[in-house]
């Protein structure tokens, strides 16, 4: 790495733009840009010729369209998808983690039932569309009028745009039903209020199953007005227990980590992708969890992971995960490696392989040891594991969340706004210009390993010590800014009748 290129691989057939190259200016030597290259694109170290493949991280990210010539740059007109056979390799790579002596703790909240909080929220939760406005009007009372109870972090108001008119035997309702029950019984709400309109197919009793929560319907309780003065009434009585709660140490082994990334560039596989990977070996290492996703941003890649898998099963699992998507994506006339977005290809990113590799850098280099479909429930103390979701990041998010995440990671390269109530997000950019540009959006700025004053094991330490005290109770930037209560986004993928 200089301050022009890295090369990230002596295989690879590509350098990576570190900064604006202009045209005619010597890379290296015997290598003159041949155009204008813009920071996080990619120039041909070497001739490719039309058909051959193209290689980055030592992995084939495409195939050439057109011959490339020492110098060109290399994008989406003369660099395309094609196929070809990944080796799975099933727990070839795969190696005993090497546990810390002395694990680290946290200070977290453990409620009456074990379970382990990192924030101390009251959630108001719409089962249904229809009754996402008197949810609002619920949370929106308790605005600027907690301040006699300092230990409750918030009313938190989850709506969507679902809850009726799907056909009910379908998988994407139980997937809708299975978020809303996973946020219903997330460890970070110390208490639950669901309201319903009172006639749709997400009944009340089928989300709360037997939790302890409140549970109102608009029709039964006499209209909206008479709902949310209800609504508010009970969180009223029951906020003096909600403020009683200490923050005591835990072990790390009882934290769940869950990993999304959005606009992604050209730089996020070499600096905030592989620095937060860094961070979550460590935290593996000291017992606890992390969650990666986002299944169609590992296609093409799945092979990297399986070859880490801690048994033939697991990987298996996540073979079949891409399969399904495949299949998905097929019935519907679309294609799974309709990706990267506009934006990725403007930051340099040109098929979803490529991206890929660089999005399955966050999880770093520990076994996986479970993959789950879309907001299971996750255990604590597994490691890396893997939960399918799409890879729009709130519909991402919402399941690692429904599954138990108590803290989140993004990163960005182009500056997503991103927060995901209960959970605390850390938000990473991968270069310092957009952290200079958005500096009261970002915690973590991962541009200095680029500029090279700071190690991806540097950097990596510094996350892994923010997400301890995020942990902790610290508030990170996009809490501070409000974020959080739009993302909440259940996946119904069902069909609307």
């Amino acid at each position: 790495m200089n301050n022009a290129y890295t090369l990230l691989h002596p295989n690879d057939d590509v350098l990576i733009a570190l900064r604006d190259i202009a045209a005619g200016s010597e890379v290296v030597d015997g290598i003159v840009a041949n155009a204008d290259i813009t920071a996080g694109h990619k120039l041909a170290r070497r001739a490719v010729k039309v058909g051959d493949a193209v290689h980055r991280y030592n992995q084939i990210i495409g195939f050439a369209s057109a011959d490339i010539a020492v110098g060109d740059h290399v994008h989406t007109h003369n660099l395309a998808m094609g196929e070809f056979e990944r080796d799975y390799n099933f727990c070839g790579n795969a190696k005993p983690t090497e546990y810390v002596a002395e694990p680290r703790t946290f200070m977290g909240i453990r409620r009456a039932d074990g379970r382990v909080a990192t924030r101390n929220y009251v959630g108001v939760i719409a089962s249904v569309n229809c009754s996402a406005t008197a949810v609002k009007q619920v949370s929106e009372h308790f605005k600027d009028r907690l301040g006699d109870y300092p230990n409750v972090d918030g009313v938190v108001a989850l709506t969507h745009k679902s809850g009726c008119g799907l056909d009910t035997p379908l998988e994407g309702f139980t997937l809708f039903k299975r978020a809303l029950g996973g946020y219903v019984r997330h460890p970070n709400f110390a208490h639950i209020v669901v309201i319903g309109l009172g006639c749709e197919i997400t009944n009340l009793g089928d989300i709360l199953d037997g939790w302890p929560g409140d549970s109102l319907s608009i029709q039964e309780a006499g209209g909206t007005p008479a709902t949310v003065a209800e609504a508010i009434r009970r969180i009223e009585a029951v906020l003096p227990e909600v403020n009683r709660v200490e923050r005591e140490p835990v072990p790390l082994s009882e934290l769940k980590l869950a990993m999304q990334c959005g606009g992604s560039d050209g730089h996020s596989g070499i600096s905030c992708n592989p620095a937060l990977g860094y961070a979550v070996d460590l935290l593996v290492r000291h017992g606890g969890t992390a969650i990666l996703s986002e299944t169609t941003e590992c296609y093409g890649a799945e092979h990297v992971l399986t070859a880490r898998a801690a048994s033939e099963e697991v990987g298996q699992k996540l073979v079949d995960r891409v399969k399904w998507w495949e299949e998905f994506t097929a019935a519907r006339g679309l294609v799974i490696n309709n990706n990267p977005s506009p934006g990725n290809k403007a930051g340099g990113l040109t098929t979803i392989i490529e991206k890929s590799l660089g999005s399955i850098a966050k999880g770093g280099t520990t076994n996986l040891n479970a993959v789950y479909q879309y907001a299971e429930q996750v255990e604590a103390g597994k490691g890396l594991v893997f939960m399918d979701a799409p890879s729009f990041d709130p519909v991402g998010a919402t399941a690692q969340v429904a599954g138990g995440a108590t803290v989140m990671v993004f990163t960005t390269g182009r500056g997503s706004a991103f927060g995901c109530k209960p959970t605390p997000s850390i938000k990473l950019i991968d270069n310092t210009r957009m952290f200079k540009l958005m500096p009261e959006d970002i915690d973590i700025n991962t541009g200095t390993i680029l500029e090279g004053s700071e190690t991806v094991e540097e950097s990596g330490a510094q996350i892994f010590e923010r997400i301890i005290a995020v942990a902790s109770g610290e508030k990170t930037k996009s809490e501070i800014l409000g974020y959080g209560e739009e993302e909440f986004c259940p996946w119904d993928l069902g069909i609307m009748l």
